[in-house]
């Protein structure tokens, strides 16, 4: 027999606090012309070291399950082999570690690409240096929208003019909902956005304050797993493959210190491809980490962990994002991405 969704949800939040991991709707500001140019940086040289002793790097990371990936290359030595020593910072997301960038609290930040974006429009010099998750393409996703068996919702059509659920507003998650909806012929203007928690969202659902609700695990499994199901996972819907996170720094970083760039560039490319190759440890990063049973922390549904970064679908989540007006401008590539 299914469980109730509240008693479930409890349980998970009681071992888990889990932070949003989309970018909060910060008001547009002035247009700037969008171009597709990628500034290309110079290869890595010697490793960041001060006096022989380590970099003490500050990196603003949510606290969710694809950090696992950091946690463990941090466990394995890979940071302290490129002469770097890693303090992670809990955070929201990318758009809230762009005060905490600018200020010079953190050095780097992992979070969706949403901020940098809003950042860029302002001209405030934030800059993608490289990507750290990505969507899978098939299978099961990191993310679904999921709603309760009674409410009627099977597919994306079914949303319009529902009441939705997603952490923070003007971002991947409701961007590639409305596409989703409107691409299988439902209106996306009437769906009713509604910013919950992720860890509140099953609840919600069984309350009936909601009618859908876009979460990650383990919340996509408890409400699957319960009195509902995955009525979609909107990135394959849409970009499949779509970057989930991505390694953010300031421009005033490079130009003044290129040589930590470099090298936190070549540790998290290091970092990012063992990760992939190395499920167990990153999902015994996970339990720890985040302070859950082994066994929950095995049933979640990992990204692709990767540092190389497809800019066409930035391009295309921009463009979409535009359409709905969630962006009033695209930003211009040619200053936010700096690969190295």
């Amino acid at each position: 027999m299914k469980r109730s969704l509240a008693a479930i949800s409890l349980m998970a939040v009681s071992a888990l606090t889990l932070v949003g991991c989309t970018d909060s709707a910060d008001p547009a500001p002035d247009p700037v012309t969008s171009d597709t140019t990628t500034t290309e940086a110079p290869e890595a040289t010697d490793d960041a070291t001060a006096d022989g002793e380590p970099i003490q790097v500050r990196v603003a990371a949510l606290p969710i399950a694809e950090t696992g990936a950091l946690w463990a290359a941090m466990e394995e030595g890979i940071f302290a082999d490129h002469g770097l020593e890693i303090e992670v910072v809990p955070a929201q997301g990318g758009a809230q570690a762009i005060p905490a960038l600018l200020s010079g609290d953190i050095d780097f930040a992992i979070g969706q690409p949403f901020g940098p974006f809003r950042a860029n429009l302002q001209n405030l010099g934030a800059v993608i240096i490289g990507n750290y998750a990505s969507a899978n393409e098939s299978g099961k996703d990191v993310n679904a929208v999921v709603a309760l068996d009674s409410s009627g919702i099977e597919g994306p059509a079914d949303l319009a003019g529902k009441r939705v659920s997603v952490n923070s507003l003007g971002a991947a998650g409701d961007v590639t909902i409305m596409k989703a909806v409107e691409d299988a012929g439902g209106d996306p203007s009437t769906i009713q956005f509604v910013e919950v928690a992720f860890p509140d969202a099953p609840a919600q659902l069984e309350a009936e304050n909601i009618d859908a609700a876009w979460v990650p695990d383990p919340f996509m499994s408890i409400v699957d797993g319960g009195a509902g199901h995955i009525v979609m996972h909107p990135y394959q819907e849409t970009i499949p493959g779509l970057s989930l996170l991505t390694n953010i720094t300031l421009q005033k970083t490079i130009d003044e210190n290129r040589d930590l760039v470099e090298s936190y560039a070549a540790a998290m490319e290091e970092a990012l491809s063992w990760a992939s190759e190395n499920e167990e440890a990153v999902r015994a990063a996970i339990a720890t980490n985040m302070n859950i049973p082994p066994e929950a922390a095995a049933g979640i549904t990992l990204p692709q962990f990767t540092w190389d970064l497809d800019t066409g679908d930035l391009e295309e989540l921009v463009e979409i994002a535009v359409g709905y007006g969630v962006l009033d401008e695209a930003p211009d590539f040619s200053t936010l991405i700096v690969a190295f």
